[in-house]
């Protein structure tokens, strides 16, 4: 598959270039229609990605690692929406997730949790109990480029394959206007 000027090479060929839970969910789920692509890992950040490799950010798609709370339980929670829009925490993820607060979960707990590099993190490979809620726009997107768990690479992922990941959940409107 070939985005811009990146062309991913399928991912069995490439475990090297994955965070070991999301090549483990790979094999586990046999994800054979992901690919990946090599980047530096200066440009992983969203935006500066999306300039320096001209991809569009209507095929970029942003995992955002949440943190809810609901009498004294904390759980986690990760909104997948397109990199033109932003998460809705405060209204349709607090609702849909039945839950008081929800922010955004600290960088180092995002880590230690998923086991992924900050600026990485994908909804492939991560902790079983985690809900996944995907914006119905990425579902529609042919191909979404997402994090590997490394900042030196991205996954080519066809959108609708994120509706597949167990504990997900499509949300229409789950992305709003930044």
């Amino acid at each position: 598959m070939k985005i811009s000027n990146l062309e991913g090479v399928p991912v069995m060929e490439r475990q090297d270039l994955l965070a070991k839970p999301v090549a483990d969910a790979i094999r586990n789920q046999n994800l054979s229609e992901v690919e990946v692509v090599e980047i530096d890992p200066s440009f992983a950040d969203t935006a500066s990605f999306c300039e320096n490799y001209k991809v569009g950010l209507n095929q970029s798609a942003n995992c955002v690692v949440i943190e809810t709370k609901r009498e004294g339980t904390i759980k986690y929670v990760t909104c997948m929406v397109l990199a033109t829009t932003k998460a809705d925490v405060n209204n349709l993820l607090r609702k849909h997730m039945d839950v008081r607060k929800a922010s955004f979960a600290k960088m180092d707990e995002a880590i230690a949790l998923t086991g992924m590099e900050y600026g990485g993190i994908t909804p492939i490979g991560l902790p079983s109990d985690w809900v996944i809620l995907v914006d119905s726009k990425v579902t529609e997107t042919p191909y979404v480029i997402i994090g590997s768990g490394i900042r030196k690479s991205k996954l080519i992922v066809p959108g609708k394959l994120l509706a597949s990941l167990p504990n997900a959940a499509i949300l229409t409107g789950l992305g709003i206007p930044k």
